[in-house]
């Protein structure tokens, strides 16, 4: 008795995968139909109608498309600001040449692309005026062609045997890794042969021409939304073990808005771990703590609070709290007020070989509340944890922040992340500052040359 087989229709089907153009990928689908016996062997139809025959072999397409390129993709991918101009054509080149864009970026195909849109060529860049010059440096506003938006550009001079100078190659690693509301933004360097430029965003002014604008009488309010904003950039560097070590008014810039950002990151230095020392010879005299002033070389984060205390007072006060014009007479200046320092206070100072050399006077401390300005509230209670001797009792940015001197800013101000302002909360506003003029003070004690430069080159 003859058994007839039954026929399966089986379906093999083989991908070849394809590049197809503008990074297109095409999926080309072939089905073998194949009938098949009892036996394994192919059973291929042979009927006597057209409608009977079947292809040996049907092809079809299909094409998995990768979406077009964006400009809000290329910003996210490259990090670049949201109002760039991007040269013509180029998003059309980088959808046909680009891999897909869910495929990591090496670094030297980020720095190709960079390159094609015009970052890292001195051609981007035109100089406007010249802002000003230190012992390195010159510093220029400029106007970015890529966004048309005004840029400040630090221009290092290299010397043909010495190269970059060691304060600039510390601001460049150090700012590339520092993205906070409240630290002044790295968007670009370029080297030649003869210099080096660091673009960096461009910024009204800074808090000494901010103070000598409004003759020296500061809202009270204001004082209190610039210091917040203080304290919120050093406690993002302080985070990372970064310590600005040139805290001073001519290096926290301002723009309109009232947004203040630390700057010149040129002395700079990333704290190890162990502690290691560095040098005495950093911060600018009036804001120098007097450990350092003493000779410490092991120091801290608490190295930059003592100079955000004396900034407050000068804000609040219109007057530098310890203008001296030597070491030894900054330190007078801090005895004075604070009382010469003793073992209770200052454990191992009577034993610093460098102080006992001064031989001091013994002052009596000073209440606080006789140097405050008039209507400062918490004057004392803010100022007194930044001024304490002994560094590493002074209070953390961190914790300042949290003072209750900062209640009228809103509890929103501490939970905003990092890169947004805290502008974007309608409550914080600057007030107009009652001496408020429309030309300038002339410039008093340390010029303003210094304003994106620094002419110390301490290690």
């Amino acid at each position: 008795m003859s058994h007839r087989c039954s026929v399966m229709l089986c379906f093999v089907q083989h991908t070849v995968k394809m590049r197809g153009g503008c990074g297109d990928q095409i999926d080309y689908i072939v089905h073998e139909n194949l009938k098949m016996g009892s036996d394994g062997e192919s059973d291929q139809a042979s009927g006597t109608s057209s409608d009977e025959v079947q292809s040996p072999t049907g092809v079809c397409l299909r094409t998995r498309v990768h979406r077009r390129i964006s400009m809000e993709d290329l910003n996210k991918r490259l990090s670049l600001p949201a109002d760039i101009r991007i040269p013509d054509g180029y998003l059309q080149k980088l959808q046909l040449s680009s891999p897909p864009f869910d495929q990591p970026l090496s670094r030297r195909s980020r720095r190709a692309s960079l390159s094609e849109i015009g970052f890292g060529k001195l051609e981007t860049y035109i100089k406007l005026d010249k802002l000003g010059e230190g012992t390195y440096a010159t510093v220029f506003k400029g106007r970015s062609k890529l966004t048309d938006n005004l840029v400040a550009l630090k221009e290092i001079r290299l010397e043909h045997e010495e190269g970059a100078p060691c304060t600039a190659i510390r601001e460049v690693s150090l700012l590339k890794d520092l993205k906070h509301a409240n630290i002044v933004t790295l968007h670009d360097i370029v080297h030649t042969e003869k210099s080096l430029t660091l673009v960096f965003e461009y910024l009204d002014k800074d808090l000494k021409q901010y103070m000598d604008d409004c003759g020296n009488i500061m809202s009270m309010h204001n004082v209190k939304i610039f210091l917040f904003q203080i304290l919120r950039g050093l406690a993002y560097c302080h985070r990372r073990k970064v310590l600005h070590r040139d805290l001073k008014p001519q290096n926290l810039l301002i723009n309109e808005r009232g947004e203040l950002k630390l700057a010149d990151f040129g002395l700079a230095r990333a704290k190890s771990v162990p502690t290691k020392t560095y040098s005495n010879e950093v911060v600018t005299l009036w804001y120098r703590p007097p450990d350092v002033l003493l000779g410490s070389s092991e120091y801290s984060t608490q190295i930059d609070m003592w100079g955000v205390g004396c900034i407050f007072y000068e804000m609040a006060a219109g007057r530098p709290l310890f203008p001296g014009s030597t070491v030894e007479d900054e330190l007078h200046l801090i005895f004075r007020l604070l009382g010469t320092p003793i073992e209770e206070n200052w454990p191992g100072i009577t034993s610093n070989e460098e102080f006992k050399s001064y031989n001091f006077p013994k002052y009596k401390p000073q209440p606080f509340i006789n140097h405050a300005p008039s209507q400062t509230e918490c004057f004392g209670e803010v100022l007194l944890p930044l001024a304490l001797y002994e560094s590493k009792k002074r209070i953390s940015a961190d914790e300042s922040m949290k003072h209750s001197y900062f209640k009228s800013l809103g509890v929103r101000v501490h939970a905003l992340p990092e890169n947004i302002s805290i502008f974007t909360l309608k409550d914080v506003q600057l007030q107009r500052d009652p001496g408020y003029r429309n030309s300038s003070y002339p410039e008093t004690g340390e010029t303003n040359t210094d304003r994106h430069t620094h002419t110390t080159t301490s290690t």
